[in-house]
């Protein structure tokens, strides 16, 4: 090796000296080295020291140490944790300076989960590394109770893991009880006047409905399944323990291409003022055109991140990132930042499949530019995932209605079967989905026994 670990400490110290000066806000930041093994497991524990036990984690693990023997995949350079203190990973066979590119990307996305919006409402990063921790030694509790056994929560955690993603979009935004919204329902009704009618002088609005369930639409499947489901105490916390899980990673979701290029654009801001020896500026300029090169038939978010930001600050200042960071998640920062300069620059386009051949249908021109920009913000983060709302209860037999939120996109038939099979080993009773497909309303019926039929 062509360092030590002091050599490392020094560096790091450089770097956060030119952090300071910068003005990035970050957590205490702590490093681990390790070899590429750990790597690998950790890029299927997303990072976490410690996560329950679930046979995804092994498969996910295999897949990846395959592709990568076979020379068909590589490794992060780093991963990063957000918690406080922000804990990252360094690989131990990186060379000196990406070793120093790295810790300086670290402290972008230290700063990055530190400040922007959607990480401070929807998580405590003092608690995240105690939450997995905790979470974990409870699911491991319950495989080890004689009373419920491995078997039993395998088949929680499949159907919870199908479905972690359906859940509430808005992030920091409270949902109202079924019981709040009746008493609002309510006192709307009462608050209101009679109007004249022609025919019926004096005509009073119909009541609410105010035995229905749930009173709107819910977003969030496995909570709403958790308080109205036939379940026992632990199969309720597990379904909780996903869905918490799933809060802590939604807002990396959201900001994939934010996080990314804020990482990317400081790392090569800070990596510059360094004056770092030629040798090992000439491997900083090739490191850092290895992380922002464009991909061949799809985005690179470290690019296009990047990109936007360097856009950002030529036009407007440094202020006006710090401000977006704070503020914006992808999909308003391509909206309101990806512009038909930007476009045509980065020789953006659209491309379809038709028959058996994809084919472009839109250009970085006058107007096509602005298809490709509401795609891309339409597409990406949770825009990826399908939204499907629980719209109706039957008092009667408990037959859960879905309805799928559609924006154009119709549903994988082949996956969306599969995953109401799973919402049926949950709720235990015949589930309802309505979608549309070849541009009419169908709906797929799945009873108890997980039959399917079509409507």
């Amino acid at each position: 090796m062509e360092y030590t670990v002091s050599d490392l400490e020094q560096w790091n110290d450089i770097i956060e000296e030119k952090v300071k000066e910068i003005g990035l806000d970050y957590y205490p930041q702590e490093f681990e080295i390790i070899n590429y093994n750990d790597m690998l497991a950790y890029e299927v524990y997303v990072g976490m020291p410690s996560m329950y036990p679930h046979w995804s984690f092994g498969k996910a693990y295999e897949k990846l140490r395959t592709l990568y023997n076979y020379n068909l995949t590589g490794l992060p350079y780093e991963m990063v944790i957000n918690s406080d203190p922000c804990i990252a990973y360094l690989m131990k066979d990186n060379t000196l300076l990406l070793q120093i590119l790295t810790i300086a990307h670290v402290y972008g996305h230290n700063d990055f989960f530190k400040n922007n919006r959607l990480f401070k409402t929807a998580t405590d990063a003092k608690y995240t590394v105690e939450m997995f921790k905790n979470h974990g030694d409870m699911i491991r509790s319950y495989i080890n109770d004689p009373s419920i056994g491995y078997e039993e929560v395998e088949k929680m955690l499949n159907a919870a893991h199908a479905l972690k993603f359906q859940t509430n979009r808005a992030i920091g935004v409270k949902d109202l009880t079924d019981e709040e919204i009746r008493r609002r329902k309510m006192e709307d009704y009462r608050n209101t006047d009679c109007y004249d009618s022609p025919i019926i002088p004096k005509v009073k609005p119909k009541p609410p409905e105010v035995e229905k369930i749930p009173q709107e639409p819910v977003e969030d499947i496995l909570g709403f399944i958790a308080k109205y489901g036939d379940l026992v105490e632990w199969q309720k916390n597990v379904l909780e323990i996903v869905r918490d899980e799933t809060k802590y990673f939604i807002p990396q979701i959201e900001t994939k291409i934010m996080n990314e290029g804020w990482a990317s654009y400081w790392h090569y801001n800070i990596l510059k003022r360094l004056d770092l020896p030629q040798k090992l500026h000439l491997e900083f300029i090739k490191r850092h055109n290895d992380v922002i090169v464009p991909l061949q038939g799809s985005i690179n978010p470290y690019f296009l991140g990047f990109e936007i930001y360097k856009d950002l600050v030529q036009k407007y200042g440094e202020e006006k990132i710090f401000e977006a960071r704070l503020l914006e998640r992808d999909e308003s920062f391509l909206r309101r930042f990806l512009t038909k300069e930007l476009c045509v620059k980065l020789n953006l386009f659209q491309y379809v499949k038709k028959d058996k051949n994809y084919v472009i249908d839109e250009i970085s021109d006058d107007e096509g530019w602005k298809e490709i920009r509401d795609t891309l913000s339409s597409s990406c983060g949770m825009g990826s995932i399908p939204n499907i709302r629980v719209v109706d209860m039957s008092m009667l037999d408990k037959t859960l209605t879905l309805e799928h939120v559609f924006d154009g996109r119709e549903l994988q038939i082949q996956y969306a079967v599969e995953t109401i099979k799973y919402i049926v080993d949950l709720w235990r009773h015949k589930v309802v989905l309505y979608t549309n497909l070849e541009g009419k309303i169908s709906k797929i019926v799945c009873d108890e026994n997980k039959k399917i039929t079509y409507e």
